[in-house]
């Protein structure tokens, strides 16, 4: 009884408190009209009420019972006689009129048809009889004289209108009418036709506009490295806030940069940039932007663009890979002189530099394929600048480093000037995704921040693939893949100028079963002895397999591939090969020979002979140094088996110090150079140089 009499307090207690809260509420407030925003109507609600309304007069006229409803004029006289009429309508016009039976004749079985000729099959209120009868003044007195006599109670005259037939007969037009016209507002609308979707609009341009309403916040703080590029892009700039300071010296505003390079390396955020540190409009658009299905849409708009761009100059066009429509004119052109691309280009070369050319209007471009340009748009005039970024160099890949991991939550230990070095050939992009990568590899551990071995994961993930520890590998794969790797790394520690090593590892990545990880040295100019330790590296795999087990496998054909091109390189490109002589079959134009070659069958006899001999001379070579290594290359395979990755310690272990490794003096850690007798020899010529000048000058004062 006590849990009883505790929950009726407690509900008592609650209802008391929800009486005080009700109490304290903020009495309603009645709502302001302005505030509500009204529901925007669309054309496509007119267009379905319309459709509605005509597929129900449609409908009405088209009913499959109307013609039960029928009956001859004997048949409505023999009805009238019965007295099973009630009422009658006339339609003076059609000379048709509409019976209705009684209640009396509704329920006999004859008039079942009569009931029909709802909606859909459904019955009516009243059922009814239409028939079509001939003079109306005599069907007139007949009525009356069947009035009378009480055979119908009444009967009216209507005058009908023909509009529903009218409708019904040119609803299938306004219909078919109605169809195009939607069809042609939704592709104008898809294809970019400008505002309000029309179809005549197809021909405006799609370009973005952002100007001072819409403002970019990129900046050129935001791009690290390409300092050349930056430089010129900010003269472009400088050029449109103090154009006084260029025209008092005669200068003129340039005509356009095209900026050049391999896929990601910022060619995009460069124009960004520009966009939000240039206060003039900035156009942006692709240059797939003017291909479209319709002929002529291209060129047409290329000329609205630039009427946009003139009317509010001085300003900006970007066109991001503009070889969509600048492919050189003339080549492969298979649908003859009307082609639309070529079209397009010849609009947008007339608008560039011709005739009436607007000078306050810059134009900037990106490709990664300026091979593939037409000629008249690369020359000056139109192009005036040609901006070549290149892939990032160490020192640049450190700057971008810097940028992309701000964002991040990192450790102290990371090593930004190792992982710059650990990174070469990586563009923007790449170095974007690393971090990007590192981060994600931290959060799938369960870290707190991100270290430097999760960067140093990411790269591996990134270059060599996710790893598949779980993937079936015999024990003998295993350890042909464990001396196979264990080669590469012994033949690379031997050589001279091979890239020394960072990391072994026999665990399966991608698509292969094992790894070797190597720092390339970052060279500008290439040596044939560097590029032969190179090659003699990349056999010591096979090598290995050769010595040890005196077989070889498959598993060098990315060795292989390397090789042999590196061998070709060699012999036909960089002209390194005796026999061969100071010759190239190199073209930078990139037009491909297609079925003819530049040189003879015996020159490619030739070729093909002295590029087995550079291979095979490296394989042997490689032989060697594994034959005179052998105990040690066991022993780093061994420890490949057991750890499935070893690093630079171990094999300085095995192997001690790089026989051919760069000691550093002290002045040479300190950045100053030693001086040789070279150096000393110019210091003194100088000094001669600075007494003749001094005594020449004194001999004039003494003249004068």
């Amino acid at each position: 009884m006590s849990k009883d009499t505790e929950n009726k307090k407690k509900e008592t207690e609650n209802q008391s408190d929800n009486k005080e809260q009700n109490k304290k509420k903020v009495p309603f407030q009645k709502p302001d009209l302005k505030d509500i925003k009204k529901p925007k109507m669309g054309m496509n609600w007119l267009y379905i009420s319309i459709f509605v309304f005509l597929g129900y007069l449609l409908l009405q006229n088209s009913n499959p019972n109307k013609n039960v409803h029928d009956i001859s004029l004997s048949e409505f006289e023999t009805y009238l006689q019965n007295k099973e009429i009630d009422s009658i309508v006339i339609f003076d016009q059609k000379r048709l009129a509409t019976a209705y039976l009684n209640l009396e004749a509704a329920e006999k079985s004859e008039h079942e048809d009569a009931w029909n000729g709802g909606m859909f099959g459904s019955k009516t209120k009243n059922p009814y009889y239409t028939f079509r009868f001939g003079d109306l003044q005599l069907f007139q007195k007949e009525l009356d004289t069947a009035k009378t006599e009480g055979n119908i109670i009444a009967y009216k005259l209507e005058a009908s209108s023909d509009w529903i037939m009218i409708l019904s007969n040119i609803f299938p037009f306004i219909l078919f009418i109605g169809i195009w016209i939607y069809i042609m507002r939704r592709m104008s609308g898809g294809a970019g036709g400008g505002a309000g979707g029309q179809i005549f609009n197809i021909g405006k341009s799609k370009a973005k506009l952002f100007d001072q309403d819409q403002k970019v916040k990129t900046s050129f703080k935001d791009v690290a490295g390409l300092e050349g590029a930056k430089e010129e892009m900010e003269e472009i700039v400088d050029f449109l806030k103090n154009p006084d300071k260029y025209t008092a010296l005669g200068g003129k505003t340039p005509k356009g940069a095209l900026l050049v390079g391999p896929p990601g390396t910022g060619k995009t955020l460069i124009a960004k940039a520009v966009a939000g540190e240039a206060n003039v409009p900035f156009y942006s658009l692709s240059g797939s932007d003017f291909v479209e299905m319709f002929v002529g849409v291209g060129a047409s708009r290329v000329r609205d663009l630039f009427k946009q761009a003139k009317q509010k100059a001085p300003s900006i066009i970007f066109i991001d890979e503009i070889d969509a429509i600048g492919r050189a004119r003339g080549k492969n052109n298979v649908t003859g002189g009307n082609d639309e691309r070529e079209n397009t280009l010849n609009q947008l070369l007339t608008e560039m530099d011709g005739f009436g050319t607007d000078t306050n209007v810059i134009v900037i471009a990106a490709t990664n394929r300026s091979d593939v340009l037409d000629k008249a748009l690369m020359r000056a005039g139109r192009f005036d600048r040609q901006i070549y970024i290149d892939l990032p160099d160490k020192n640049e890949r450190k700057e971008i480093f810097e940028v992309h991991i701000k964002p991040l939550t990192m450790s102290n230990d990371i090593d930004i000037d190792f992982l710059s070095k650990q990174t070469p050939g990586f563009s923007g992009a790449d170095i974007a995704n690393v971090c990007n990568e590192a981060a994600l590899v931290a959060a799938r551990k369960g870290k707190d921040k991100v270290y430097h071995q999760d960067f140093l994961d990411a790269v591996d993930r990134i270059i060599g693939g996710l790893e598949k520890k779980n993937k079936i590998v015999t024990f003998l794969e295993k350890k042909t893949v464990a001396y196979h790797e264990a080669g590469h790394a012994t033949v690379s520690w031997m050589t001279e100028h091979a890239a020394p090593l960072v990391k072994v590892t026999i665990v399966p990545r991608g698509r292969s079963l094992g790894a070797a990880w190597y720092l390339p040295e970052e060279r500008m100019i290439v040596k044939a002895n560097q590029m032969l330790d190179e090659m003699c590296a990349t056999l010591g795999g096979r090598a290995a397999e050769k010595v040890i087990f005196n077989e070889i496998s498959t598993g060098a054909l990315n060795d292989l591939e390397k090789v042999t091109k590196q061998a070709r390189a060699m012999v036909t490109i960089y002209g390194l090969n005796e026999k061969i002589g100071n010759l190239t079959y190199y073209d930078s134009t990139g037009q491909e020979y297609g079925f003819t070659k530049p040189y003879s069958e015996q020159t490619a006899r030739l070729i093909d002979i002295e590029i087995s001999n550079i291979i095979e001379e490296q394989y042997r070579r490689a032989v060697k140094i594994i034959e005179d290594n052998k105990e040690k290359l066991t022993i780093l395979a061994e420890q490949l088996l057991k750890k499935e990755v070893i690093f630079q310690d171990d094999l300085e272990t095995i192997f001690g110090k790089r026989p051919h490794e760069k000691t550093l003096t002290e002045e040479e850690r300190n950045g100053k150079k030693k001086e040789t007798e070279a150096d000393k020899i110019e210091k003194t010529q100088e000094n001669k140089k600075d007494t003749k000048e001094d005594h020449s000058e004194e001999d004039k004062k003494d003249e004068s």
